[in-house]
């Protein structure tokens, strides 16, 4: 490893991460209803693979397979008391595809799929416990940094960041996704997510999933403007999906998805990358937009082969 996360941060310089997992996987023969997290156990190589596609097409951060991997999202699955296990497994996989690299891996954490008291039954203390039972299982798998993403709860995402708190020093990052336009489903807005977790220390914030790409703009420009004083993530989906059967189609198109990420560096931007529908074609394009930006900037950032 040449440098890690935070001194990359330091440095100015703009990182791009991968593209989107489970619509990936489904492309690869992942079935409807399959949790992608089963891959893990059941086709490890097919999880190596599409990280090391990632790398190839330039990613600098690659995401583990474990967004869904909270104790709470495994409880009713054969996986139920194996979650520090599944989420060590997953690390490991990806640490194995980024090999002797400068690649960095992050370890996915996504929302439980349950409320918060008092709207619904998921308590302070089992979230945090939950979060730090997954933080522990990345942490040992060997991950560099940490990622709350797709949170539409600003409860349930302080919970979780003080179970990973609880777990590890790694850097963490977290994400929003603005599902409804400039808002979240539960109606919190890019401000008021920046107000509540710019003072925990993070080492970045912003934005993934979310709707269109147009909305994803205005988000960013909102979280620019807010002046956070802490880098931003940004990690859309690559459009609206559309439905073919029980499968969803993506038809953004990689120079689309890359000229908004040039808009997005504009803006300021660290970490820029593809969520759902995001295959490494999006990424390379992606890439080739932020070697353009580094270029820009005076050419003073390395620029990935």
């Amino acid at each position: 490893m040449d440098r890690s996360f935070l001194d990359r941060l330091s440095a100015g310089d703009v990182l791009v991460a991968d593209g989107g997992t489970g619509t990936s996987y489904q492309q690869m023969g992942l079935a409807i209803g399959v949790a992608p997290e089963e891959w893990v156990e059941d086709q490890p190589e097919r999880v190596l693979g599409l990280h090391r596609a990632f790398i190839g097409a330039g990613s600098d951060i690659i995401l583990t397979d474990t967004f869904g991997g909270t104790s709470i999202r495994l409880r009713d699955t054969r996986f139920a008391g194996r979650a520090r296990e599944l989420n060590r497994r997953a690390a490991r996989l990806a640490r194995q595809a980024a090999g002797g690299t400068d690649v960095l891996v992050a370890g996915s954490m996504g929302p439980t799929g349950m409320l918060m008291e008092p709207l619904g039954d998921l308590t302070t203390t089992a979230a945090a416990d939950a979060y730090a039972e997954q933080a522990a299982g990345l942490v040992e798998g060997g991950v560099d940094l940490l990622l709350l993403e797709t949170f539409f709860a600003l409860d349930e995402a302080l919970a979780a960041i003080d179970g990973v708190r609880r777990a590890t020093a790694l850097p963490l990052v977290v994400t929003f996704s603005f599902d409804q336009g400039t808002r979240t489903m539960m109606g919190l807005s890019p401000t008021k997510m920046v107000d509540a977790i710019r003072p925990l220390g993070v080492a970045a914030i912003g934005a993934n999933c979310g709707r269109s790409l147009d909305d994803m703009e205005t988000v960013v420009n909102e979280l620019a403007s807010v002046n956070p004083g802490i880098p931003l993530w940004i990690k859309p989906n690559a459009g609206l999906p559309l439905m073919d059967g029980d499968m969803a189609r993506y038809d953004t198109t990689p120079e689309t998805m890359a000229a908004f990420a040039e808009r997005f560096m504009a803006a300021g931007a660290a970490v820029v990358g593809g969520c759902c529908g995001s295959s490494p074609a999006h990424v390379a394009a992606i890439v080739a937009a932020a070697e353009y930006h580094r270029a820009g900037a005076g050419g003073r950032h390395r620029v990935r082969g």
